[in-house]
């Protein structure tokens, strides 16, 4: 009965493959992303039919192609994508508030060596229960991970399908009852969370890592550094954090598009304040009603 069930809930909702909708319940034997990691996805958020910060999220997923060598279709447009995600949100009855994947994959043949430049896309959305983002104050206890390092490179940058090191670091949290773990760089310093960019507050700094230390380039690191740009009294700044900052902090919190910000409340035995985090999503959720 519950195997049936889980058939069930997923065939309600729709996917567009490469422009068709079609039940989710597909898998490709032949699909380079499954085979070898070979795709790039994106996380957008809709709220009442909007796509946030849809121009960020295009212009990444066209650099992410380029750097994989990915051929990018004629009609891949801003328009064109915006149009496919819209759609599929109506069709889902999901565009009041959803979560929105798109992943871009290079097409079929070959082993390690592709025989195709050409890709295909998959779109999916599943609903969100809230529009604006909420400042979560329940407890969120973080772990380092260290049994396997992000490297300092362009890749670790992209969102590509290949994300082993962050399942992996979810499954040690799970098992030991953290909410999320940090990830260190080959350097051994801390360059993001699992699903996330870090934030540090130390007195009237706000500290996140560099691209070069091998964080991902996220969309919603860039709305807080420019929101916290305009906060006053507080110096905004990209520079390695080691392990051993950490217990200095005032406030750590970690940002994606779907959570917006998340205060991370403790590390070890050192408990943090989550004021800077709470006044940033208030900010945020004024920036985009505004816009």
């Amino acid at each position: 009965m519950l195997i049936f069930a889980l058939k069930f809930f997923r065939a309600f909702f729709m996917i567009n493959h490469n422009g068709d909708l079609i039940a989710d319940d597909f898998v490709l034997a032949t699909n380079r992303s499954f085979l070898y990691g070979d795709g790039v996805f994106e996380t957008l958020k809709i709220v009442d039919s909007k796509i946030l910060f849809f121009e960020s999220h295009y212009f990444r997923l066209m650099s992410s192609m380029r750097i994989m060598r990915m051929k990018i279709p004629m009609h891949f447009t801003m328009e064109f994508l915006e149009q496919q995600i819209l759609q599929l949100a109506q069709e889902n009855a999901t565009a009041s508030s959803a979560r929105v994947r798109i992943t871009v994959y290079r097409n079929d043949g070959g082993y390690y060596t592709p025989t195709d430049a050409t890709v295909s896309y998959v779109i999916q959305t599943t609903p969100l229960d809230t529009k604006a983002y909420i400042h979560a104050t329940s407890s969120f206890e973080v772990e380092l991970y260290k049994d396997f390092y992000v490297g300092k490179q362009l890749l670790s940058t992209l969102k590509t399908t290949s994300k082993t090191i962050q399942v992996l670091a979810a499954v040690y949290a799970q098992e030991n009852g953290y909410a999320s773990c940090l990830l260190l760089n080959e350097s051994k310093n801390v360059v993001e969370g699992i699903s996330g960019n870090l934030f540090m507050k130390l007195d009237n700094k706000l500290i996140t890592p560099p691209l070069s230390e091998g964080c991902l380039n996220g969309i919603m690191r860039n709305q807080v550094i420019r929101l916290a740009k305009n906060m006053e009294g507080l110096e905004v700044v990209e520079e390695p954090i080691s392990p051993f900052d950490l217990q200095k902090a005032d406030e750590l919190f970690l940002t994606n598009v779907i959570q917006g910000i998340q205060s991370i409340t403790n590390y070890r035995k050192k408990a943090f304040e989550t004021i800077l985090a709470a006044s940033l999503v208030e900010q945020l959720n004024l920036d985009i009603q505004s816009n």
